[in-house]
């Protein structure tokens, strides 16, 4: 399990240094009156977060994965599946939405 950790950490580190800079161009579109919507994720999405930006999806995905190093094995083991949905829905978002901008 140390090894699953590991990896998450890394991939958290990653998702939040791409939500930063996805982040500082949703600010950028605002202010050119763009990018009106009410939230990066759907309400069906998984994420307890609402938000127009990336960082306090990642804060979430980093609670549930100190959550997760608290658990027993077994709690973990059951756990585990949907913080790393979410951790794939976060990076494939936001990997789209650099890539669209390019």
């Amino acid at each position: 399990m140390q090894a699953v950790h590991a990896q998450l950490q890394e991939t958290i580190q990653a998702l939040y240094r791409k939500a930063v800079d996805a982040d500082n161009k949703l600010d950028q579109l605002q202010q050119a009156q763009q990018g009106k919507f009410t939230a990066v994720f759907s309400t069906d999405s998984g994420f307890r977060s609402k938000s127009k930006r990336f960082t306090p999806y990642v804060q979430e995905i980093a609670e549930d994965w100190q959550q997760l190093k608290d658990m027993d094995e077994d709690e973990a083991k059951i756990a585990l599946p949907q913080l790393v949905a979410k951790l794939q829905l976060a990076l494939e978002t936001v990997t789209r939405f650099q890539q669209s901008l390019k």
